[in-house]
């Protein structure tokens, strides 16, 4: 097995009611979330040691869940493997209470700002409000760091018991460079030891500095977050810079009371917040596993697939749940959840409470496909429905957002950010990035009709029918058929369109036999960016 699996994998045999196929699959995810989100199954037939015919039901498992897709040689993460890390998110509570301040202060003072919680010897991110700039910060939400070389590491570490200091030890023994954590890199020969001197000193000061332990330029300061009631750390709030900008000690200075007036009202947030309301329980999860496994046979994993709807049994409002509870969510049998239950807390994924009758989410979760899939970008979510609707229609597809700085709705503009293209001889060729008048497309047009005030008759007819169909008023030749694409507010922040030839398709079959199969992609693409969306931010281009 790899060497830099060490932090994830447990060491000994599972327990005797463990589930192996869903071990399995669990091992298939992280070796995916590793490699960046795609290897091909001989890669990870090799990552994982498992026997080819083994990766292939696996994978083609995932698959049926939307978890992977099967791209031509490769095996590729979805957005939709995210609600696996959602659901951890949605039951933490943390980013949807705290990341509005996190992102002011960012704003504030033009710097990154993180959240992050405790991961064992370890910590997490689990929200990120970052700058655009040529040299910023690249962690993404659920990458793992090592806490001796973080500036929240001491403040989790003040509160650490002597068994987690003894699990630190073993770790730091066996795994000098830190290999088991791909999110940094390897650890200076020349690096200081001495983390157990800044804990004592972080839990004097209530803050800590990170002061490029790292990598050489990058710094920053730290200040907990504490929990109502119990006043222990519930996460760490951060501002991370570089040396170009800040010294460590700057940072100290000139930062330091800003994050901490910040997380004086992260901590009257998390007082204030009223108990949320559970939503409505999983429907249809077990009967779907069936009814797949009848359709695929053996290429279907069964008990994978209905270890992995455990997880997603939990979320808002469902932070704790007894074996009942995660039974009566996904409509499994109790011993079938139990066995699932065992076997996540065998992998580090869910642990008990005091009572012991109670399952919680650890942010270990976060391992399954999260960290590369947080960054994504609308048009590289959209790319392979484009090209699935391309090849279906045998018609070129195209994603398009309204051009920043564009003025009034007669003088807009849209811009390409994806498309697809198809083998015929007469199609249609423009660039991603290329300019077109919003007014004389589909495209621009269903964009127009949701962002211009007051609208014309004919963009109020596009907003009513929720359609647009232009025919050859930018270019001879050239028929378009465009929909919108919605946020998770309902906002339409791009379009989608398919382009033909007049003599391939007259406008009614344009509306009839390409229309709704447009709405599917549309809906599809939106699916993935509500998912992906939910506590990460996704650039509409």
């Amino acid at each position: 097995m790899p060497a830099n699996t060490a932090q994830h994998d447990v060491a000994g045999g599972p327990p005797a009611e463990a589930v192996a196929p869903l071990i399995r699959g669990i091992a298939v995810l992280r070796r995916l979330t590793e490699a960046g989100g795609t290897l091909s199954p001989s890669a990870l037939e090799r990552a994982t040691g498992l026997a080819r015919s083994t990766v292939d039901r696996i994978t083609a498992t995932l698959a049926r869940m939307g978890h992977v897709r099967l791209d031509g040689r490769d095996v590729v993460l979805t957005p939709r493997v995210m609600e696996l890390g959602n659901a951890y998110l949605a039951a933490l509570r943390l980013p949807a209470l705290l990341d509005a301040r996190a992102d002011a202060l960012a704003d504030e003072l033009d710097e990154s700002v993180s959240l992050a919680v405790a991961d064992l010897d370890g910590i997490r991110f689990i929200h990120q409000a970052t700058r655009r700039r040529a040299m910023s910060v690249s962690f993404r939400i659920g990458d793992l760091l090592p806490a001796e070389r973080t500036a929240p590491g001491p403040l989790f570490a003040a509160e650490w018991t002597e068994a987690d200091w003894q699990r630190w030890r073993s770790r730091r023994a066996s795994d000098p460079e830190d290999t088991a954590f791909p999110a940094v890199p390897p650890r200076p020969p020349s690096a200081a030891d001495d983390f157990d001197q800044r804990t004592a000193q972080a839990r004097r000061n209530g803050w800590a500095l990170d002061d490029q332990l790292i990598e050489p330029g990058l710094v920053a300061v730290s200040v907990p977050v504490r929990e109502p009631g119990t006043g222990r750390t519930a996460c760490v709030a951060s501002v991370v810079s570089h040396t170009s900008r800040h010294t460590a000690s700057g940072l100290r200075t000139a930062l330091l009371p800003r994050l901490r007036t910040a997380v004086a009202a992260m901590e009257a947030d998390l007082r204030e917040a009223a108990t949320p309301r559970p939503g409505p329980p999983l429907s249809g999860l077990a009967t779907w596993t069936t009814a797949s496994k009848h359709e695929l046979g053996r290429e279907f994993v069964e008990s994978l697939a209905r270890g992995l709807t455990v997880l997603t049994a939990f979320g808002e409002g469902r932070s704790a749940l007894t074996l009942a509870e995660v039974a009566r969510a996904t409509g499994l049998a109790r011993a079938t959840a139990r066995r699932a239950l065992i076997t996540y807390e065998y992998l580090g994924l869910v642990t008990t409470v005091a009572d012991h009758r109670t399952f919680t989410l650890t942010p270990r979760v976060l391992d399954l496909g999260f960290p590369p899939l947080s960054r994504t970008t609308l048009p590289r979510l959209a790319e392979p429905h484009l090209r699935a609707l391309a090849d279906q229609l045998h018609e070129p597809t195209a994603l398009a957002v309204l051009a920043p700085g564009t003025g009034r709705a007669a003088d807009a503009e849209i811009q390409y950010t994806a498309g697809a293209s198809t083998s015929r001889v007469l199609t249609v060729e423009i660039a991603v990035g290329a300019r077109l008048p919003a007014s004389s497309t589909s495209l621009g047009r269903v964009l127009l009709a949701d962002a211009a005030r007051p609208l014309s008759p004919a963009l109020a007819e596009v907003r009513a029918q929720g359609y647009a169909l232009v025919d050859q008023e930018l270019e001879s030749g050239l028929r378009s058929l465009a929909v919108p694409v919605r946020d998770r507010a309902g906002r339409v922040i791009a379009a989608l369109n398919v382009a033909t030839h007049p003599a391939r398709r007259t406008l009614e079959e344009c509306v009839h036999d390409l229309l709704p199969t447009l709405h599917t992609t549309a809906d599809r693409i939106q699916t993935d960016l509500h998912t992906a969306s939910r506590f990460t931010r996704v650039p509409p281009a």
